[in-house]
């Protein structure tokens, strides 16, 4: 055998050895996992970039391949202003969610349970899965009330109640009816719109609707893809894990500020309903879902009652 071709064997043996330690680490993670409920939020860039969506359409369909129950709930801001502006409809944000009047609601609903939805379900059955579509109004899964801001007049300091429309707030799950999907091989990709009581129709922020859904199935982790590595110091350095408390105090004092408050309470919520842990997730990074599943440390920020 020549050189050429030995040192070519060998090459190929540090690769098998490599993946076979890698899935020798993974299996205590696959076992701790197996049977249990994993609600993933699916936004941002990672949904954007074809090649992450495809990595996530995998790492689903793996998810539930080696036992897991996994419940994917998708955002699409972006897509929906662009289709707002197509169609020649203005829209604004309070606190960073979109008012919706009758006109835009029809918009978001078509572009969520329609376009996006039936992307993402498609990507994840092209990969060897069974995934299917279903929005908040399929078997009332999730009925919703409309979602109130107050902000304080700096003249009178006087609150005064914002109206941001169809803009919706999970009221009630229909937990049984996504609890059923765990006794089969399908996955549920939902988007995040809900039934008002009186057949309203409500656009609900994606990470709020997934909390919520976590917390009704009490799920065994909530997982946020974000644009950002995770919850970070004050010197820029991710913090791996935070307790409920540590998170508090962490807003208190400014460190957590602006768009992260949001996904942190999202997060608090979770657990505070039964959600063993809460993990805010960088989706630019590819198979973020296993590497922070299957390993020691993750790639995010877990927050918990306690460690």
């Amino acid at each position: 055998m020549t050189d050429k071709a030995t040192l070519g064997l060998d090459e190929q043996k540090s690769s098998w050895i490599k993946k076979a330690s890698i899935l020798s680490e993974a299996l205590p993670y696959m076992r701790r996992y197996s049977g249990r409920t994993i609600v993933i939020k699916y936004g941002g860039h990672a949904m954007g970039d074809e090649k992450l969506a495809l990595s996530f359409a995998h790492d689903v369909v793996l998810m539930k391949q080696v036992g897991m129950n996994p419940i994917v709930v998708h955002g699409g801001g972006p897509q929906i202003g662009r289709m707002l502006d197509r169609l020649k409809i203005e829209s604004s944000f309070i606190d960073g969610l979109r008012v919706t009047d009758k006109a835009t609601v029809e918009v978001v609903e078509m572009v969520l349970s329609g376009n996006i939805n039936k992307s993402i379900v498609g990507a994840i059955n092209n990969v060897g899965g069974h995934a299917i579509g279903l929005s908040g109004k399929d078997n009332n899964l999730v009925v919703a009330e409309a979602l109130r801001r107050t902000k304080k007049d700096p003249d009178s300091q006087i609150e005064q109640v914002l109206d941001l429309g169809f803009v919706g707030y999970p009221k009630q799950v229909n937990a049984e009816f996504l609890k059923m999907f765990s006794a089969t091989n399908i996955i549920p990709v939902i988007a995040p719109i809900g039934l008002g009581e009186n057949g309203e129709t409500y656009n609900i922020n994606a990470d709020t609707m997934a909390g919520a859904l976590a917390g009704a199935v009490g799920a065994e982790r909530l997982l946020l893809l974000t644009d950002v590595a995770g919850v970070k110091d004050q010197n820029m350095e991710l913090l791996p894990e935070l307790t409920e408390q540590q998170t508090q105090d962490l807003i208190a004092d400014g460190t957590i500020h602006g768009g992260m408050i949001p996904k942190v309470d999202t997060c608090l919520h979770a657990v505070n309903k039964g959600v063993d842990g809460a993990v805010i997730i960088d989706g630019r990074v590819e198979h973020a879902l296993l590497l922070e599943l299957f390993t020691e440390h993750g790639v995010g920020t877990l927050i918990r009652k306690q460690k």
